[in-house]
């Protein structure tokens, strides 16, 4: 009979860490297409996590310089940031939530211009 709890005690904890253990992690370079204004532009986003911080950027528009992402975070499986750019001298910030799943990120973006809010759906695949 100790025989028998030892052995389902341990199933239990090796179910437990395989399970952390398998934890989604959004390190990586990840595109997607993004219609803006009747366009549809390719984005990409490099995001690296590191314990609990998670930092990035995206490339700036035409090869410009790369934006750093801020307010990142990464919890349960969930990536949250916010890109602030720069377009004739006014400050425009995209908030951006998704859900990581293997491969691919699932979520929306956030902006507000004139006042009022927009969401959008984005779809992003890592880079291999």
């Amino acid at each position: 009979m100790k025989r028998l709890v030892s052995v389902a005690i341990a199933l239990v904890v090796a179910g437990l860490v395989s399970s952390s253990l398998a934890a989604e992690n959004p390190t990586g370079t990840w595109k997607w297409t993004a219609s803006f204004g009747g366009q549809e532009r390719e984005q990409t986003l490099t995001l690296k996590l590191e314990g609990d911080k998670l930092t990035g950027s995206m490339p700036g528009r035409d090869g410009g310089e790369p934006t750093q992402i801020s307010d990142g975070t990464f919890k349960d499986d969930k990536v949250t940031f916010s890109v602030t750019r720069e377009f004739n001298g006014q400050k425009r910030t995209t908030k951006y939530s998704g859900a990581v799943k293997g491969d691919t990120i699932t979520g929306k973006t956030e902006r507000e211009r004139d006042g009022q809010t927009t969401s959008t759906d984005w779809v992003a695949k890592r880079q291999k």
